[in-house]
């Protein structure tokens, strides 16, 4: 299904009936990485193709993660729907953080979203470049260091990316009222758990669960993530037989 909202044109699925759950995916990604989780779920799963990524339009000028909120905003109040679940992954769970922060939400569960800005030490090609990038060979060395993220993306993507990812985002998580729930593998090697916790250490009412996985945990344990999912979302849902 395809919607316009504030001039883009946003692709989505829709299915299942209940509390509505939006599902949001990592860079790169599209809405198939989500609906492998959506599919164990409960309720209405809504999971869209962020705009320059799917069957979504680009952008019209590079986003930051506070525009990708309001577009989402914008998105769900077109479709009637306050107070949602949010999931996210990776950068989907950075636009999580945002959008709680700022606008009611039942629950918030992330996994491998980052909200404190995480810089790796610079490789010896990164320190290269910071040397020689004003000047005359700082292109070349530039398409030699960039992440395959990078230089992959058009160009209004590509200044996308390098607003997402220089954007720190512990005073929103700060704000969140909502439960919260950061899902993390063990051996993440993009964002390392330690962020975690330290997010959660600065959040109102947040726990870490630490699973068997990479960065991409939440895929590598399905049904155990689902069920949790599920469990926390309905935490009134089970029914004790006597």
């Amino acid at each position: 299904m395809k919607k316009i909202i504030d001039n883009i044109e946003i692709n989505y699925i829709e299915y299942g009936e209940g509390k509505p759950i939006v599902l949001l995916h990592g860079w790169g990604q599209n809405i198939q990485m989500m609906k492998f989780l959506g599919d164990k779920l409960n309720g209405k799963k809504i999971i869209i193709d962020f705009p320059g990524f799917g069957e979504s339009m680009e952008p019209l000028s590079p986003f930051s993660v506070g525009d990708y909120s309001n577009l989402l905003y914008d998105f769900l109040l077109e479709l009637g729907v306050d107070n949602p679940t949010l999931i996210g992954h990776s950068f989907g769970g950075r636009v999580s953080i945002k959008y709680a922060s700022i606008h009611k939400c039942d629950r918030v569960i992330l996994f491998g979203s980052p909200c404190i800005r995480y810089q790796k030490d610079p490789s010896r090609k990164e320190k290269l470049y910071k040397l020689f990038k004003n000047t005359i060979f700082g292109p070349m060395i530039m398409g030699i260091v960039a992440s395959p993220d990078y230089k992959n993306a058009s160009k209004i993507m590509r200044e996308t990316l390098v607003k997402v990812v220089n954007e720190d985002l512990l005073e929103d998580a700060k704000k969140i009222d909502a439960p919260t729930l950061l899902i993390w593998g063990n051996n993440d090697k993009a964002v390392p758990i330690e962020l975690a916790r330290k997010q959660a250490e600065n959040m109102k009412n947040a726990a870490v669960i630490e699973l068997n996985g990479t960065h991409y945990a939440y895929i590598e344990n399905l049904n155990l993530v689902a069920s949790i999912v599920n469990e926390f979302v309905y935490p009134k849902a089970r029914i004790l037989k006597k």
